[in-house]
């Protein structure tokens, strides 16, 4: 983005530093093996220097040794600075794009309470909940009898169902007691034995065979 003043500030390409750093880091470790080379052959010639007996020599090529060896001592420490900030530049690329996500979801978010005010919501609970009173309505309308059977009256129905209940029930308690004595009556008439019964017995069977017989009507 631009500013209202000035230049468009440029940001830091923090991958093409890395690059960059990590191209140095590789000249540096070159180097550091050139001056590494050096030394093994300073080493080498002062050993020669010593066996011919020239110790001013032998002198001169260990003093190229402690530089070359500065130097390789310097290198080091350049390389050691260079890591150190290949790590904190990955640590703030690192951070970067975390900072980056969250902005983005903070966007998000804010654009999704934008869309969901809270008037919207309560408007919107407010007509499902009218749909659903509607819906409620229809179906009760269209389970309510119409015509001859909206004119029957639910107690008068209820009271004339009890009426033939009890009655049933009447007739069920009255079946045994009309059936089964009059079978019996008949089956003792057939098997009694041929001899005199006496007066009064006789005259209570006469009777319970009448109010049998009268209940059987």
């Amino acid at each position: 983005m631009f500013r209202l003043l000035g230049k468009p500030k440029e940001e830091p390409n923090i991958l093409a530093t890395l690059e960059k750093l990590n191209e140095h880091l590789e000249n540096l470790e070159k180097k550091e093996k050139v001056f590494l080379k050096k030394v093994s052959v300073e080493v080498e010639k002062a050993k020669e220097f010593t066996k011919a007996k020239n110790k001013r020599a032998a002198i001169q090529c260990l003093k190229k040794k402690k530089l070359y060896e500065q130097e390789i001592e310097r290198l080091g420490s350049s390389q050691l600075r260079i890591h150190d900030q290949m790590i904190i530049l990955e640590s703030a690329k690192a951070t970067t794009e975390t900072l980056d996500a969250l902005r983005i979801s903070a966007a998000t978010m804010k654009a999704m309470q934008k869309a969901m005010k809270i008037d919207d919501v309560d408007k919107t609970m407010d007509e499902i909940n009218e749909q659903t009173e509607n819906i409620k309505q229809i179906q009760e309308a269209l389970t309510t009898p119409i015509g001859s059977a909206a004119d029957f009256d639910e107690d008068e129905l209820e009271a004339e169902l009890e009426e033939l209940e009890s009655a049933e029930l009447e007739e069920q308690l009255l079946q045994p007691a009309t059936a089964t004595p009059a079978a019996t009556v008949n089956v003792a008439a057939r098997k009694q034995p041929a001899r005199p019964i006496p007066q009064n017995r006789a005259a209570e069977d006469n009777e319970l065979a009448a109010l049998q017989a009268e209940m059987a009507l």
